[in-house]
């Protein structure tokens, strides 16, 4: 696979075929068109190709080629905001319905996987949250009050954890928790989707959606496909332009996997109590780095990410990657050498759970998955299992809690904080430009420049050409910054992302970045 949503190499990409698909050529017709080839619209797609409907899925680039590719692919129903805050946010039964809701998503992958006999490495095991100051030990026994609350009777404390040098104090043991290969998974799914009937459009950016009865999208090409239900899967939503950006915040996470001798870490998932948090988890027989050979067959990778933050709001992010390598260093003293580095994107929700049903303010028949948070592979199950239960009329317990229209005053001050924090960005209008001539952005680099009143974007290949863009983003008008691990622009506000030569990535916005004035 390409790498299509930014320049580092993810683990999952390597050796994988998607089943050959082609652009959208022609205006088609169907029951429902679902935008987005990541999980949650693969998902989606497949559950209801099952129940017989005619599906048509879009996507921008290659099937997996957005942040599902760049994910870790933990599967838990261990929610990382922590259990007594869910319970402060939603209530008891409320918090009892969000886990069971990541339980049962688990539970539905490992079902697709026997029945669609699924080789993606599916493994159940053990997690542990672990505390390593007297602090987190309070905070630990607060989680376990919490949890005990809902009825969370399994979850136990461990006065040891799995690893001596994890933690020298206790930890909470999670059963039943697992891991797979994403893109393993996804490519299945696809070729499900086709042998069932659905079409699959892949390099076909949509840019424009019309609702009504019949919902109809138009792509860059001026291609449509109309339905009676429109699925927008995009990890943000890219037919919303202002109300759901306003309701969760974009952070980048970054990932390292290293070398780890057979059995001498525990096959498990690991997370600690640090904001951000560290998580944890091992690929069997998978420690070989991008150009290299396959290392011996007593070796696997060991996964270690964290290190989040804002969008568009640091810089030397490469950093990121030392800082999570000294942590693992010390957790992890056994792990040999890093050969593997990557980031992503997820979308933090102002009140902890994801957003998923019907796109508030729109018809009835356009849905919207977005603000996943650290869970992404279970909220795109989650998403695909309500949305076909709302599009095949079926009640689901989870539609009140996940409806992206809910308003909670308990979460007003997170809401204030990050949208107070979106409206500090536009302060880069009048600040100066990093650089004050083209010729000083090194190759293989970007830099913002000052150029009377506007901000210009300006990239220097490798062959040290400069190529110039506007730096002000299309979707609401903030200026982008220069990611050095990715080399991309990207937008401080609400995430959109764009190439080295200012083509658009990832959403919310649609439109490419426009010429330099």
């Amino acid at each position: 696979m390409k790498r299509e949503s930014g320049a580092s190499l993810p683990v999952w990409v390597e050796n994988i075929t998607m089943p050959v698909t082609n652009p959208l050529h022609e205006n088609v017709k169907c029951d429902v068109c679902v935008i987005g080839g990541g999980i949650s619209g693969i998902t989606t797609a497949y559950l209801l190709a099952k129940e017989g409907k005619d599906v048509v899925l879009v996507e921008a680039k290659e099937i997996g080629g957005g942040e599902t590719s760049r994910t870790t692919a933990h599967l838990t129903n261990a929610l990382d905001d922590g259990f007594p805050e869910l319970i402060r946010l939603f209530g008891v039964e409320g918090t009892r319905l969000a886990v069971q809701s990541h339980g049962k998503a688990i539970d539905k992958i490992e079902e697709v996987v026997k029945d669609e006999k699924i080789d993606c490495d599916f493994t159940r095991v053990d997690g542990y949250m672990f505390a390593n100051d007297q602090q987190e030990e309070e905070q630990l026994m607060k989680e376990l009050e919490a949890l005990q609350q809902i009825g969370w009777q399994d979850v136990v404390l461990r006065k040891k954890a799995p690893i001596d040098t994890l933690t020298a104090l206790p930890c909470l043991h999670f059963p039943n928790q697992a891991h797979f290969h994403v893109l393993k998974y996804l490519s299945a799914l696809a070729n499900a989707i086709i042998a069932k009937g659905g079409r699959i459009f892949t390099k076909t950016k949509i840019e424009r959606f019309d609702s009504g009865s019949v919902v109809t999208v138009v792509s860059e090409a001026g291609h449509t496909v109309s339905a009676n239900h429109l699925v927008v899967a995009t990890n943000t939503p890219v037919n919303d332009m202002v109300t759901m950006h306003t309701k969760q915040a974009p952070y980048r996470t970054y990932v390292i996997g290293a070398a780890v001798r057979r059995d001498e870490v525990p096959d498990a998932l690991y997370w600690d109590m640090k904001d951000p948090y560290h998580y944890v988890r091992l690929l069997r027989g998978k420690a070989a780095g991008e150009g290299k050979e396959q290392l011996p067959h007593d070796l696997d990778l060991l996964i270690v990410g964290g290190e989040d933050h804002k969008t568009g709001q640091e810089s030397h992010l490469s950093s990121k990657f030392s800082d999570l390598e000294s942590w693992m260093r010390l957790r992890f003293p056994m792990a040999q050498d890093v050969v593997y580095r990557w980031s992503g994107q997820v979308y933090e929700p102002v009140d902890s759970l994801g957003f998923i049903g019907r796109n508030p303010g729109d018809s009835d028949n356009v849905y919207i998955a977005t603000g996943d948070s650290g869970h992404g592979m279970t909220h795109g199950t989650i998403a695909g299992m309500l949305i076909t239960d709302l599009i095949m009329g079926r009640p689901n317990p989870w539609e009140k809690l996940y409806d992206p229209a809910r308003v909670s005053l308990k979460s007003s001050g997170e809401f204030l904080k990050e949208n107070l924090n979106v409206a500090a960005q536009f302060k880069d209008y009048v600040t100066p430009g990093e650089v004050d001539d083209p010729m000083q952005v090194m190759p293989g680099t970007g830099s913002i420049m000052r150029k009377g009143l506007s901000k210009v974007a300006v990239y220097c290949d490798q062959d040290g050409i400069r190529h110039q863009c506007s730096a002000v983003c299309t979707h609401l008008g903030c200026v982008v910054h220069w990611n050095d691990v990715e080399s991309s622009w990207d937008c401080p506000c609400h995430g959109s992302r764009f190439d080295p030569f200012g083509k658009v990535i990832t959403g919310p916005a649609i439109k490419d970045l426009g010429p330099a004035e």
